[in-house]
């Protein structure tokens, strides 16, 4: 449940600011045309993924360019396997798939793709790199002949990002960050990253601001996307880069802070328990719909989970009929197969539409009733063993999420069971749909890209997140840095 991946160190020496988001029901890519036929034997790629592939019945493109017949691409299959191909002809005279499968929506990873047809043994024309280690076992490896010519900068044929080259329905669905380009070149890998000195298995960014994407025996095709531009998300920052990309289905809102150096929390798609568990996931896995059928139902647990210190976070409730949230331990929750506030214990808490908390086969009264939109604010204290609940810059029963053990106006003073966020067991923030009729609908913000629009931007107290309401003082976003810098 808890994965933090490439980025779970606090301290990363260079920090990368910005990603962007892709959903792929927006059709969201970038585009831009070559300046001309480039360097078609020698090149690389380095780019920073997290991923919101979820069975969504299609590929998903990272890079693609070229026609049906030449072509060179990047992408994600259904399962999702990686594929990086290049066709010639009609043929596929380069394909390397690996045998590994990438499932995991909780964590950045680093792909790094080295390509030089020139090159005398054929295991050398074609090289991937996943967090730093090359890939070596594939189930398919298909190299192609020395000094083969891809289609890849072609100035009649445009680079796109995120989309198929002919604009099909097979759009990225996630987030990107620090994408380059070195065209002419095998870039070395150590320029992109490194291992950390403490954590030797974790590797990390490097600043690669001073790259030269545009080397000897290039075209100027070399590119740099740092997504820094809220206002130009394809600025083409490398040096000695060409032109723009323009910007197709993606806005300011797209731009995130979850980022390779600062993993924020999203909902986990890979949850799932004995009880059903049936929403669609969308927008960077911040989003999650349920529909009115009796078997489309069920949680949305965070990808992190928490034992100690102080957390925010906000969810928006857009259709309240079935609409829950609330908080408990995920490793328990996952063994029952009623809904977990049946169960006694119940492992979790919950507030429903009507403002009653439901827990331990039981419910007390505490709340306003929510309306459709409303935007609900958590303070979870897992030092004084508290949650407060508020709704639209409210906290509700005059709540005060700064009085620590006191625990006024808390949720879990009214509750007959406090245990199960007094264990030592992980706590989970989730959203939750148990009835049989009616539909639920949350978007949720962890303060790294919300999935609804906010009219302030407010930090927690170590300037992360993003958040319409301000976070009590004290009061954390959950993401990497703040749960290597404030426990956990």
């Amino acid at each position: 449940m808890i994965i933090l991946g490439t980025n779970s160190i606090k301290d990363t020496a260079f920090n990368v600011t910005n990603s962007v988001r892709f959903e792929q029901s927006d059709d969201p890519y970038f585009q831009k045309s070559p300046t001309g036929d480039g360097n078609q034997r020698t090149f690389t790629f380095s780019v920073w993924l997290k991923m919101d592939l979820h069975g969504s019945g299609d590929t998903h493109k990272i890079f693609d360019t070229g026609t049906s017949t030449n072509y060179f691409t990047i992408y994600f299959t259904e399962e999702p396997y990686l594929v990086v191909k290049g066709r010639v002809s009609g043929s596929n005279v380069f394909e390397l798939i690996p045998s590994q499968a990438f499932r995991d929506p909780t964590a950045w990873f680093h792909l790094y793709i080295a390509v030089d047809t020139t090159q005398g043994t054929a295991s050398n024309r074609g090289k991937i790199y996943i967090n730093g280690t090359q890939i070596t076992d594939f189930g398919t490896a298909t190299y192609p002949s020395q000094n083969t010519d891809y289609e890849i900068q072609d100035a009649s044929n445009p680079f796109r990002i995120g989309a198929d080259k002919n604009l099909g329905d097979e759009h990225y669905d996630g987030y990107m960050a620090e994408f380059m380009f070195v065209d002419g070149a095998v870039q070395a890998l150590s320029d992109f990253g490194e291992f950390d000195e403490d954590s030797p298995t974790i590797w990390k960014p490097k600043d690669i601001s001073a790259i030269d994407v545009n080397p000897a025996n290039s075209n100027g095709n070399g590119f740099y996307l740092d997504f820094k531009d809220s206002s130009n998300l394809g600025n083409d920052v490398g040096v000695n880069a060409g032109t723009d990309f323009s910007v197709n289905n993606l806005a300011a809102a797209d731009q995130a802070t979850d980022t390779p150096t600062n993993n924020f929390a999203t909902l986990n798609p890979l949850w799932r328990s004995n009880y059903d568990n049936d929403g669609l996931f969308s927008e960077g896995n911040c989003k999650l719909t349920f529909t009115a059928a009796n078997s489309d139902r069920g949680y949305g647990f965070s990808t992190m989970g928490v034992t100690a210190g102080k957390w925010y976070w906000e969810v928006k409730v857009l259709e309240v009929t079935r609409a829950s949230t609330g908080v408990g331990d995920a490793n328990a929750i996952a063994g029952f197969s009623n809904p977990f506030y049946d169960e006694d214990p119940s492992k979790g808490m919950q507030v429903g539409t009507s403002g009653t908390i439901n827990e331990n086969d039981t419910s007390t009264s505490y709340a306003s009733a929510l309306s459709n939109n409303d935007i609900i604010m958590y303070a979870l204290d897992m030092d004084n063993h508290r949650c407060w609940y508020g709704i639209n810059g409210t906290w509700q029963d005059s709540g005060d999420p700064t009085s620590g053990s006191t625990g006024t106006g808390d949720m879990t003073t009214q509750i007959s069971d406090q245990s199960h966020i007094n264990t030592g067991e992980f706590i989970f923030p989730f959203c939750f749909d148990a009835s049989t009729t009616g539909q639920a609908s949350f978007e949720c913000n962890f303060g790294g890209c919300p999935a609804f629009s906010i009219s302030s931007s407010n930090s927690d107290g170590n300037g992360f997140g993003s958040f319409e309401y301000a976070p009590p003082s004290g009061f954390l976003a959950l993401c990497s840095k703040n749960l290597g810098s404030d426990g956990g």
